[in-house]
């Protein structure tokens, strides 16, 4: 079994990969103002405090290191993937309701699709059981998310152009990505490096590389399947004695990354479609009404962010190829 310095799986098309964290944040309770008398401000105050306190390495609790406490969380995750695998194969298999807003009621699902073609991103929360049970995580949180976004006027060959240049992920995606290369291509296959910068009261850099394969469905439909196989936290970003941070050192905001894109393209324009599974160590015991919000916002957060850069990114191309 597969420690957690080394969380890998086998996808379908038989490459080693890794997974990636995800969780919908409790926000509601920051809507009003607590008994206390401190009001919405004096609490938004203490909780960035206390928050960003937490992020300093002497203030979080050591991560389990332990044989066993990394068996647990490499098989959780591991069989968490693997589910959500299974599901997005059968679906695929079908070739009906590839978008997840046609599996909604007829009401729904047409408010859904005004909403997209009139700009917006539809998101949702998703949850992979395993015979109906959840999936439990020992010391880790599993985030899942999914979101959709409407790029008009575009064809399935201006999105896929922008999702393969990852050359220039860094431009498209700035500032979350701050550096994008191809390692290595072979045909559909991809190997990229992606140094992300995530800032919510603090900042947070870390080194990723990821396995991509892209399919070409049909002739307006195409998917592509991408794992995180290495995720490091980065110390002292773009300073001389920058390095990347050892497991048992790193505060766990991202210990791997799954992700699963789909595209169809109709309606004069290409429907986008990106679901996102990603690992996290555990909020400390006692302090998750606290910095609980600002942890799980973050996946939620980055999807909205990726598929509204997506579209912005199409759209200049376009722009530019039509002006030209």
């Amino acid at each position: 079994m597969l420690g957690i310095n080394n969380l890998r799986l086998v996808n379908r098309s038989g490459r080693a990969a890794t997974g990636l964290f995800s969780r919908q944040p409790a926000v509601s309770g920051w809507s009003t103002a607590g008994s206390c008398g401190l009001g919405r401000k004096g609490l938004l105050a203490i909780a960035i405090v206390a928050f960003a306190a937490l992020l300093q390495p002497v203030a979080w609790p050591s991560v389990p290191n332990s044989a066993e406490g990394n068996r647990k969380i490499s098989e959780a995750f591991e069989k968490y993937v693997r589910t959500t695998d299974q599901r997005n194969d059968s679906e695929l298999q079908r070739g009906i309701d590839l978008l997840w807003i046609d599996s909604l009621p007829a009401a729904a699902r047409k408010k859904a699709y005004a909403d997209l073609r009139g700009g917006q991103v539809e998101l949702e929360q998703r949850t992979t059981r395993e015979t109906g049970r959840e999936i439990p995580c020992p010391g880790c949180m599993i985030h899942h998310w999914e979101g959709l976004v409407f790029i008009p006027e575009a064809r399935l060959e201006d999105v896929l152009r922008v999702l393969q240049d990852y050359d220039h992920h860094a431009e498209y995606y700035a500032p979350d990505v701050a550096r994008s290369r191809i390692d290595a291509r072979d045909d559909d296959h991809f190997r990229v490096f992606l140094r992300f910068r995530r800032q919510k009261v603090i900042t947070v850099v870390l080194n990723t590389e990821h396995a991509i394969t892209y399919y070409r469905d049909a002739t307006f439909r195409a998917h592509s399947r991408s794992s995180a196989t290495h995720v490091a936290e980065v110390e002292n970003p773009g300073k001389a004695n920058e390095r990347e941070k050892p497991r048992k050192e790193d505060n766990g905001f991202l210990w791997g990354m799954e992700t699963w894109w789909r595209m169809e393209e109709k309606d004069n324009g290409v429907y986008v479609q990106s679901e996102v599974v990603s690992l996290s160590r555990d909020i400390p015991a006692g302090l998750g009404w606290m910095i609980g919000p600002f942890v799980t916002a973050v996946p939620k957060e980055s999807l909205t962010f990726t598929l509204e850069a997506t579209k912005k990114a199409v759209l200049s191309r376009l722009h530019t190829k039509n002006s030209n």
